[in-house]
């Protein structure tokens, strides 16, 4: 089946002060970083920023909504343009995986990046407001994957000095 991943990167940063997607990391801003490893792994690629996704301002689940609605029947992978640490071989250890959701595991939670099967579909679309496909997650057994370095994402800037 075929693989979407769906990169969310349509959050204001108000945290931050500034686009958290323009930083650059690594020699790459954290969108560029995120869609190049997102593309190593999937079949399709849909970014979503808030030039594409006129719902924004609602919060996290209008840009899981926009990406799933645009992913159609495939297994779709969240991902976060903030995390700068995930790596192209943790998100294929996701996939590899044959599981209704696979999530990540990291300080005791188990979140994104994560994939899920289709028939989860309309769980994400249901999704409102600042909540994100945690929600999800906890409404399942989800198979999960452990790996530590996906808590670290920038949000503030004491978190992108600690980077």
């Amino acid at each position: 089946m075929r693989v979407i991943a769906v990169v969310l990167a349509a959050g204001s940063s108000s945290r931050l002060g500034r686009p958290k997607q323009d930083i650059v990391f690594e020699g790459e801003t954290l969108l560029a970083r995120a869609t190049r490893i997102a593309c190593e792994v999937a079949d399709d690629v849909i970014v979503v920023t808030r030039e594409n996704n006129p719902d924004a301002d609602e919060g996290i689940a209008s840009s899981i909504r926009f990406g799933v609605r645009a992913a159609g029947e495939a297994r779709v992978l969240i991902v976060l343009c903030d995390q700068p640490l995930i790596n192209a071989e943790h998100l294929r250890a996701l996939i590899a995986v044959d599981a209704p959701i696979v999530a990540t595991g990291y300080r005791g939670i188990a979140g994104v990046p994560a994939i899920f099967a289709p028939e989860l579909i309309p769980e994400l679309l249901a999704l409102r407001g600042d909540r994100g496909a945690r929600a999800v997650i906890a409404n399942h057994a989800a198979h999960v994957i452990p790996f530590e370095d996906a808590a670290v994402d920038i949000d503030t800037e004491a978190d992108l000095q600690n980077l």
